[in-house]
């Protein structure tokens, strides 16, 4: 504790280095059509660009609260941010033709690495900067100011995009710079509680969720009887049970998987998975929906998805406030059932392709699906004892990233399939050649709106056709992520722990902390 400034100062100082990777993914999602357009990105390597991110993210993150908690979690910070910043130069640098796509994957997944090791080091030191009946509203604050920043994504990324969408990628590194000086000032502690790190638990669960994550994303290219595509789901999901089974039998677990056996750690991160199946892909579909469907600019899609941050900030302070007074299960079950409503109707508008109808419907999802966030989060970190809040911390962002990748790897493979049907089905009635129709469906798969086969009104109803399939696909995808958000509902009513938590778990122990009704 020693020479740590305020918790003020710590909040400032991790708030900026986070903000970065949520700023990231806003902003990336808002230039993907301009970064495949521009490097001439595969169908599903477009989406390998945002997926590479959150893998990396998920599969390393326990090892980086680990890291956090054995060699001292402000230096893990440190170096995190450093390893961000470069790689987000180096995605910047990327080289064009056929080295493009390898290399934009590859230094995409540096970055979640870079990530991966300084969030859970970041948040941990957040709550150890306050004492626990302030943490509610200092993660509510932590959660909703990165939200804030997170919404300056979609219209920097928009308009930078407009300028060189490879700027997206190196405004991370002014607010690395920034970051690294707060942490100076604010002098975090840097407390060490040194242990052995399992690193071959480490390996199968990276291999587990990357194989498992391939197969699932590859299916519109390989198909689900492709053996590729079977062959990677299952060793991947073997390797999973191989992880949980060294985990339950290792003195040193990259991840106590015996912690799940409390009932409402299990359950938090339950909701967290599932509210992460919805939350970040949403932002891929949004921006390229808005693009495609709407016709909108970079900029154009950067204020479309802004919408959603309005609600989405205002209800986290809500959230923190609800969790602090009676506990997280009733903010998560009102955000739950208000995110599913929102999208439900935010969906059943996407085919009218008209914005101001959407506009409510858009706030309202925000407003959702920040009422489940923080409070969630928390509720799961404050039933550890203080010494393990990284591990912890590692613990529920390996979920929340996990289910993100998940999200984005089946409803993406849904979003490529449904698309190629639809617009079969929509030019067809047309009256154009078969081939002419794959032809356009193949422009559309490989970065955008293909200019049409034709002249005059027959053109402009090919570009609805296009339009129109695109916004029937992404309906599609909005309506499964409203089932998702009602099934969160479900767990959260069912499996949830009453009340709030008024008595963290004793040092050594997973128990259930005891908690007030």
């Amino acid at each position: 504790m020693a020479g740590q400034r305020g918790g003020a100062w710590v909040l400032a100082a991790m708030l900026f280095a986070a903000s970065m990777t949520f700023i990231d993914m806003t902003i990336v999602s808002i230039a993907i059509p301009e970064i495949q357009k521009n490097l001439g990105l595969s169908e599903t390597g477009v989406q390998w660009v945002v997926n590479g991110y959150l893998l990396a993210l998920s599969a390393t993150f326990a090892l980086g609260g680990r890291i956090g908690d054995t060699l001292g979690k402000r230096r893990i910070v440190t170096i995190g941010v450093i390893i961000f910043a470069g790689a987000s130069a180096l995605c910047g640098a990327t080289p064009s033709g056929e080295l493009a796509e390898p290399w934009m994957i590859a230094f995409r997944v540096l970055q979640g690495v870079g990530a991966a090791l300084m969030m859970p080091a970041a948040v941990a030191l957040v709550i150890t900067a306050y004492p626990i009946e302030k943490r509610g509203r200092a993660l509510a604050l932590f959660v909703g100011m990165t939200g804030a920043l997170t919404a300056i994504g979609p219209i920097a990324g928009g308009f930078l995009a407009q300028i060189d969408w490879r700027a997206i990628f190196w405004v991370n590194i002014p607010i690395a710079i920034i970051a690294l000086i707060l942490i100076t000032i604010a002098k975090p502690n840097d407390d060490r509680a040194p242990a052995p790190i399992d690193y071959r638990g480490a390996v199968l669960i990276t291999a587990g969720m990357a194989l498992s994550v391939l197969g699932l994303q590859q299916v519109s290219a390989w198909g689900w009887d492709n053996p590729k595509t079977i062959g990677s789901i299952a060793i991947g999901t073997l390797l999973l049970a191989a992880f949980v089974r060294h985990e339950l039998r290792t003195s040193d677990a990259l991840i106590r998987v015996r912690i799940f056996g409390n009932k409402a750690f299990a359950a938090d991160n339950a909701v967290l998975f599932l509210l992460m199946v919805v939350f970040i892909p949403l932002f891929f579909f949004a921006s390229t929906y808005s693009q495609l469907s709407l016709g909108e600019s970079t900029a154009g899609a950067g204020l479309y998805v802004l919408y959603f941050f309005i609600g989405f900030t205002i209800s986290t302070q809500l959230g923190g406030l609800i969790l602090d007074k009676l506990g997280a299960r009733p903010a998560v079950a009102a955000g739950a059932l208000i995110g599913a409503i929102g999208f439900y109707l935010w969906g059943s508008e996407l085919t009218n392709l008209s914005v101001g109808a959407q506009v409510p419907y858009i706030i309202l999802s925000g407003f959702g699906l920040g009422m489940i966030l923080a409070p969630v989060n928390t509720d799961a970190i404050n039933r550890a004892p203080a010494s393990t809040y990284g591990e912890v911390t590692g613990i529920t962002y390996t979920v929340r990233n996990y289910g993100a990748s998940v999200g984005l790897a089946v409803l993406g493979t849904i979003l490529i399939t449904e698309n190629r049907l639809n617009i079969e089905a929509n030019l067809g009635k047309l009256g154009l050649p078969q081939t002419q129709v794959e032809q356009i469906a193949s422009q559309v798969s490989a970065g955008g709106l293909p200019p049409a086969g034709g002249a005059g009104a027959q053109a402009a109803e090919i570009l609805k056709g296009i339009q129109i399939s695109y916004a029937q696909s992404t309906q599609t995808v909005f309506y499964l992520m409203c089932g998702v958000l009602a099934v969160a509902f479900i767990v959260s009513l069912t499996l949830m722990q009453r009340g709030r938590v008024e008595k963290v778990a004793a040092e050594g122990s997973f128990d259930a902390p005891t908690a007030s009704n």
